[in-house]
């Protein structure tokens, strides 16, 4: 590794070194970085414990436990300067056990990680943040085939090792290998310290092909029965919810036709807020939901409607879930409900709870309208 010298039109090398020659251990060091920053490995992935040793009937302790976008369990065993010739065994060993973990064990091994770092929040909150705002009942994890994988660091790979990687790719087995080099550079009285992490196995091109056809499978997926049968409830479902609001004196939907998917939304008399409805498997809700392309300025516009919070609460006789999250770009104002999109027996009372709460959100958040946009225009 080359650090430019754009005044010179020169390259200074920097120096490889060994991470325990430099005083870094396995534990204290890669593996807290690992933690900190698991976007390092290329990809959002959501810590949820570390040294886990919950495998009945063994005393085996895994690394790192996380959960990628797909609700995908993903052991990563970091090693320092050696990855030894068994850590390819090791991880396969964890793999089999985590796949029997069930949806509630998973939160609870997350919510105990959570407590151990007092960090207040439950894992049901912080496992929807992730998954971009999705009520946790309708979160899926560990299920399905190819729903454990396997992430291998270190700085060096034994031959034992990567001739087991690739031969388990060849069987679909999702495992990857990532070198963590570490540089260092003497300036003046200090040294600088550097981290490279980068993916060995499979290769880039491998990889994206892998992607590509993990793409297709999932496009598939989504033609299966089930989810046809899904976007058929979906649509009478909205169907019905638009004639019940239609009948009202409220105007927000005059101009929809329905839609297919968990919500329908209507945009409000504030730039890049939508009143929402939304049904999912367990729950129904209203909201305004507050998303332009600027995290700032959805702050700003949520609290000054915060600021009103009791005068739109008093309004409309509801208490709302006040949503501003700093993991997240949007903000929202939201009521749900008891309800499934799944039960049509129980549509009607759905509808019958949504329509008015809807009404009854617009009414309290309309006389803000240009007090809201005044401010941030």
């Amino acid at each position: 590794m080359y650090k430019i010298d754009r005044d010179n039109n020169k390259l200074i090398e920097i120096e490889k070194k060994n991470f325990s020659d430099s005083e870094f251990r396995e534990r204290d060091h890669l593996q807290e970085w690992l933690v900190e920053h698991p976007n390092s490995l290329g990809e959002d992935l959501l810590v949820i414990q570390k040294e886990f040793s919950g495998f009945h009937g063994t005393g085996e302790r895994l690394d790192i436990l996380a959960l990628d976008k797909f609700g995908a369990l993903v052991v990563i065993e970091n090693k320092l300067d050696d990855s030894g010739k068994d850590v390819t065994w090791q991880a396969l060993k964890y793999v089999s056990y985590c796949s029997t973990l069930k949806k509630e064990e998973i939160k609870d091994i997350y919510q105990k990680y959570l407590n151990m770092k007092s960090d207040g929040n439950s894992a049901e909150d912080k496992l929807s943040e992730f998954f971009d705002g999705k009520n946790y009942e309708d979160i899926d994890l560990n299920v399905g085939t190819n729903s454990q994988r396997v992430i291998l660091v270190a700085a060096n790979f034994r031959k034992e090792v990567t001739s087991t990687v690739l031969w388990l790719l060849n069987f679909n087995i999702d495992i990857r290998c990532f070198r963590a080099s570490l540089y260092s550079k003497v300036e003046g009285a200090g040294e600088d310290f550097f981290l490279d992490i980068s993916q060995i196995i499979p290769t880039r091109e491998a990889k994206d092909y892998m992607i590509s056809m993990a793409d297709k499978i999932q496009e598939e997926s989504l033609s299966s029965k089930s989810q046809i049968n899904l976007k058929k409830l979906q649509q009478q479902f909205w169907g019905k919810c638009m004639d019940a609001i239609n009948s009202t004196d409220c105007t927000l939907f005059a101009n929809r036709s329905g839609a297919q998917g968990h919500w329908l939304g209507t945009p409000s008399q504030i730039k890049g807020a939508n009143f929402n409805f939304a049904v999912f498997k367990s729950v129904c809700r209203v909201e305004l939901y507050i998303d332009t392309p600027n995290k700032e300025l959805n702050t700003k516009i949520f609290e000054l409607l915060v600021n009103e919070k009791n005068s739109i609460e008093d309004s409309s006789g509801t208490k709302y879930k006040w949503e501003n999250k700093d993991t997240v770009r949007y903000a929202r104002i939201r009521l749900d409900m008891e309800g499934s999109i799944y039960q049509n027996e129980i549509w009607d009372d759905m509808i019958s709870r949504m329509v008015p709460a809807m009404v009854s959100l617009e009414n309290a958040i309309k006389p803000f309208y240009r007090k809201v946009n005044d401010a941030v225009n």
